[in-house]
This record gives C-alpha cells, structure tokens and sequence, in this order.
C-alpha cells in the first residue's frame, strides 16, 4: 500500500503498465487506480497528524491554523477526525451546522478569514458515534474539499486522527498543493517511538515532514510559575535529530492551555506574557517559517 502512495506522490510516468496501482478498463487496458486530486484554490496544504492518541494534536492544529490567520492569511480549518471531531468545541463554533448556498456547502466561519468544516456540524448531537468504515470516510472527505465553498485559501489545516489509516491516505490522495505536515508527540518514550512511525509514513509518501512538537513538555505550576517534569523533556527534539527532521519546539501543559481550548479560546490568541504562550508562539513562528521558505 505504502508503494502505491507513494507512486501517487511522485510524478506520475504515464505508463500505467508498470504502475502497481493500475486497474483494467472494460477493455482491458491499464488505467491509474487511484483518485484524480480535488479541484481547489488553495495554496498550502499543512497535515497535523500524531502516532498516537492524546497528545495534543487537535490543540496544535487549532492553534496553527489562527496564528496563520492572525497574519491575514485565508486559512481554512479541516477537522478529519471523524470518530473523534473535536475542532468546533476548541474554537468556539460547537452546534452549528453546514449549509448549502446554489450547488455548494458553505463553511462555518470562525473568524472573517478562518473557515471551519467538521463531521461535528453534521451530527444531530455531540453523543452521536459516527460507524462508517474506510470508503465511506474518502466519499466525505472528497466532498469536504471539492464541494465546499472554501474560496480562495492560502492555507488548509488538516488535523488528521491519530495513526496513518485511512483518513491520512485519503486526504494525501486528494488534496492539492500539500506543503507537508507536522508530526505532534509527547517526551515519553512510547510516543515518540509512534511518532517516527508517522514520520517514516510521511516520507514513503514523498511529502516533507516540516517538523516535530514535543507537546506537554512539562507541567507550569500555576501557583509559583515553575516547571515541572511530569511526562519528561527531550523526547521529540531528540526524535527529530534522530530522524533527520526539524524540530519545532516545546510547549509545556498549562491549566490556562486546557480552559482556553474547553472554551473556545484557542490560547494563541491570547497575547499573554506566559511561559506556555511563549513557547507555542514560537513554535508556531518556527512552522511558519518552515512553510514559507
């Protein structure tokens, strides 16, 4: 499978004899077996996916997605986890729902120039599972990104649910202009040994890996302001070293990060003179940097 993606990723040579992912017409003859990518005016397509459940990935994704729009970027918002849709609550547009303007879904807008879709704004209510299996998944997302009214993006954040199955297949098939993605992980040694697994899957794919972010890296106490070593520190830079990959920076848990996110506040945006406001702003300075070059 891996083989196959990553034929998709390169450029293909024309000659579907040879390609692995082929499949015969109705006479015979080799044809791509993979998707055409969407038609879509986007410039930059950032991938946030993790090894792992639980470390933060979601935060990471909201947070990245305002800081590019708090530069006047067009950014849009693509929350494909879809068991788990969690993007609405974190950026304060949880209820809403998609609605359809002429032949078009219209995003719900989180700010004048950030655009939201999640599987979230189509469930009747947030206790609703959602038990689809792997072809159901890529007919939704295909239409996420061809039939919305997403305008003309210079970004698409795509927080992607933990591991490398089909959500993670799907988009890297479909999606144009993809810039790459960032791996989250946390210092333990069980998440960063998933984290490269995610980061050898990004390179199989042909894509670039724009960094590791070591999340909870250590605990600010809210009383006295130092930091704490609860989960360890270290773990994602020297994962990065090891693999070859940029690292990004740390951000270290905060009561302040958990309440933002629960109240729709992503943290980034709150200008404050914290040491974990600090350290997710420059790891935010850091990707951007690393996309823009």
């Amino acid at each position: 499978m891996a083989e196959n993606q990553s034929q998709q990723g390169s450029e293909c040579d024309g000659n579907c004899n040879s390609c692995p992912s082929a499949q015969k017409d109705e006479n015979g003859q080799a044809t791509c077996g993979l998707p055409p990518k969407v038609q879509m005016n986007v410039k930059h397509v950032i991938l946030v996916l993790s090894g792992k459940g639980g470390v933060g990935k979601t935060t990471v994704s909201v947070n990245l997605a305002f800081a590019l729009a708090n530069r006047g970027k067009d950014v849009g918002l693509l929350d494909l986890d879809i068991h788990g849709p969690n993007v609405p609550k974190m950026v304060g547009v949880e209820g809403e729902r998609l609605m359809v303007a002429g032949n078009k879904i219209e995003p719900v807008h989180a700010t004048g120039n950030l655009s939201v879709v999640s599987m979230e704004f189509l469930l009747p209510d947030g206790e609703t599972p959602v038990i689809w299996r792997g072809p159901m998944k890529m007919t939704a997302i295909k239409q996420f990104l061809e039939d919305v009214n997403w305008g003309d993006l210079d970004y698409l954040v795509v927080d992607l649910p933990p591991g490398t199955g089909d959500e993670a297949l799907s988009i890297i098939q479909l999606a144009p202009q993809i810039e790459g993605a960032v791996i989250v992980t946390t210092p333990q040694a069980v998440s960063t040994m998933d984290s490269s697994k995610a980061v050898r899957f990004v390179e199989k794919l042909d894509l670039k890996v724009l960094g590791i972010v070591e999340n909870m890296s250590g605990l600010i106490c809210p009383d006295c302001g130092k930091e704490i070593d609860i989960f360890g520190k270290g773990g994602g830079k020297t994962a990065a070293e090891k693999l070859g990959v940029p690292y990004l920076g740390a951000i270290p848990i905060d009561p302040a990060m958990r309440e933002a996110g629960d109240e729709g506040r992503p943290f980034i945006n709150m200008h404050n003179d914290s040491p974990s406001w600090k350290a997710i702003d420059a790891v935010m300075e850091n990707l951007v940097k690393n996309v823009e070059e």
